[in-house]
């Protein structure tokens, strides 16, 4: 059995190019992160506990797949916003320049683990504040870390990107299919 241990609906849809068949159950975790984790490695960090909390309750058969995705700029991570004043800010701080989004990944397989992180940069054209308004009106960036979804109306925001798509969107997709090769 392929389980996800996760509730997103992005990665669901992702899952469902690698695989056919899989199962959700989300990881009920505390996401504290440990301060000796560098920061851009949270993501990973949280995808092994997501994944770790799921497989020790499962059949060592089962192949567990956790993901954490991340947007980073400045030395600080955006997780997804609060509410509408946190969105505005978080995208107001995006507005024309260039920011990371990494998501980690962890796969746990009779007994084994691998877990990694992919990284794409985002460059966002310059905003209004109506831009910025008029997009958080949709109701879209309150459920996003970052406060944007690239596979939705956040594309209108976004100028160009380097990396793997799929990786914003939540799930690199490619990657993980070439880690899970090594287990199959």
């Amino acid at each position: 059995m392929v389980i996800l241990a996760s509730a997103s609906p992005r990665r669901r849809e992702l899952l469902k190019l690698i695989y056919d068949e899989f199962e959700i159950i989300p990881a009920d975790i505390d996401e504290t992160v440990r301060k000796a984790i560098e920061l851009e490695q949270y993501p990973e960090y949280l995808a092994l506990k997501k994944s770790r909390a799921i497989a020790e309750k499962r059949p060592v058969s089962d192949v567990i797949i956790g993901c954490d995705t991340g947007v980073f700029i400045d030395d600080m991570m955006l997780g997804k916003p609060e509410n509408e004043e946190q969105a505005f800010e978080m995208l107001k701080l995006l507005s024309g320049r260039t920011h990371k989004v990494i998501t980690g990944c962890s796969v746990f397989y009779k007994g084994q683990n691998i877990s990694f992180s992919e990284t794409t940069e985002v460059e966002f054209f310059h905003l209004s504040d109506s831009d910025i308004k008029e997009y958080i009106m949709t109701g879209e960036p309150m459920d996003k870390a970052g406060a944007y979804g690239i596979q939705g109306r956040g594309a209108l925001l976004v100028k160009r990107i380097n990396g793997d798509y799929y990786n914003v969107v939540g799930m690199p997709v490619g990657a993980l299919r070439q880690k899970l090769k090594m287990f199959m």
